[in-house]
C-alpha cells in the first residue's frame, strides 16, 4: 500500500494541498504510538467540524439573506414552464405535514436532496411532460461504525492506505474525543438503516491491520449511515461520473435546474466549494 501514499501526494498537490508529508514508521509511531504501519502521510490540516453548529452557522447566513427553512415540506411534483420570452421557471408542488399541496414557481431549483435526489428529479418533467435527464441509478450503500469501550488510543484521524476493499474501517473521533470505526460497505435495497450485528468481526479483522492491541469485547454497535451510491454492488459503473455530479442546463438543457446526484462523503466537508460550484454554474452572485 506504500505507493498510493505517493498517488495521496500528487493529487493532494494537484488540488493545493501542499502541507502532506511521508512518514516512516518511525516517525508515525510517536504521533501515534498504538499504530502499526510501515509508513505513513501526515496531513497537519485536516480536522474534524461540529457538523450540528456548521449547519445552523449555514441557516443563520441564509436567513440573514432573506431565506426561509421550510421543515416537513415535500415536493411532489414540478413542471418546466415557459413564458413569450422562453423559459419561466420550474413550477414546484410541495406538500406541508397535512398533505395540502401548494404550488411555489421557482427561477432556480437546486436538487440536493441526497437519497432522495433520483425521486425528485424524476417528478420534475420537461414541457414534453418526460422528466427531465438524464438520471443515473441509485444504489444505496450502507455503511456500518463501531464505537471504542473506553479512552481512545488515537489523537488524530487514522486512514489505511490502499483502494478497492470494501472494508478499510478508518478511525474517526468526536469533539469529544471518543474513537470510532468505520465504515465498512455492504448494500441495501432501499433506506434501512437496521445495524448488522455480523458484521461486527470483520471490523476486529480490518481495525486490527493498524491497531493489533485491540482486544475482543472493545467494539461496541455506533450507527449506520446509507451512501447515495452511482455505481452497483458489481461494481459496474452506469453513469460517466462515479460520484459527485452535477446535472445542469448544459445536461438537461433546463435553465435554472441543477440536480445534484450521488454526493456522498465527504459533502458535508466539501459543502461551501459544491455551493460555490452550484452557483458558478447557475451564473449567478
Amino acid at each position: 500500500d506504500l505507493p498510493h501514499l505517493d498517488d495521496y501526494i500528487t493529487r493532494g498537490e494537484a488540488h493545493g494541498v501542499t502541507d502532506l508529508r511521508r512518514l516512516s514508521a518511525a516517525e508515525a509511531r510517536a504521533l501515534e504510538p498504538e499504530l502499526a504501519c510501515a509508513g505513513a502521510l501526515w496531513s497537519p490540516s485536516t480536522g474534524i467540524v461540529d457538523s450540528h453548529a456548521l449547519m445552523l452557522a449555514y441557516l443563520g447566513d441564509a436567513e440573514r439573506h432573506g431565506a426561509v427553512l421550510a421543515l416537513r415540506s415535500r415536493v411532489t411534483s414540478g413542471q418546466v414552464v415557459r413564458g413569450p420570452g422562453g423559459d419561466a421557471g420550474i413550477a414546484l408542488q410541495v406538500a406541508g405535514e397535512d398533505g395540502t399541496p401548494m404550488q411555489v414557481l421557482c427561477n432556480i431549483v437546486v436538487n440536493a436532496a441526497g437519497l432522495g435526489a433520483q425521486t425528485v428529479a424524476h417528478s420534475i418533467k420537461g414541457v414534453d411532460g418526460v422528466a427531465v435527464g438524464p438520471i443515473p441509478p441509485l444504489y444505496y450503500a450502507i455503511g456500518h461504525y463501531f464505537s471504542l469501550a473506553g479512552r481512545s488510543p488515537f489523537k488524530h484521524l487514522v486512514y489505511p492506505a490502499g483502494s478497492g476493499s470494501a472494508l478499510r474501517a478508518h478511525v474517526t473521533l468526536d469533539l469529544a474525543g471518543q474513537c470510532r470505526f468505520g465504515p465498512d460497505l455492504s448494500w441495501r435495497d432501499g433506506v434501512d438503516y437496521r445495524f448488522d450485528g455480523s458484521r461486527e468481526a470483520s471490523f476486529y479483522d480490518s481495525v486490527r491491520r493498524y491497531y493489533p492491541a485491540l482486544k475482543d469485547g472493545e467494539l461496541q454497535p455506533a450507527y449506520t449511515g446509507i451512501r447515495p451510491r452511482l455505481s452497483g454492488p458489481d461494481g459496474s459503473i452506469n453513469h460517466a461520473d462515479t460520484d459527485f455530479v452535477m446535472a445542469d442546463e448544459a445536461v438537461h438543457g433546463v435553465k435554472g435546474l441543477v440536480n445534484l446526484f450521488g454526493f456522498e462523503s465527504p459533502g458535508l466537508t466539501a459543502s461551501l466549494a459544491i455551493a460555490d460550484d452550484v452557483v458558478r454554474r447557475l451564473a449567478v452572485v
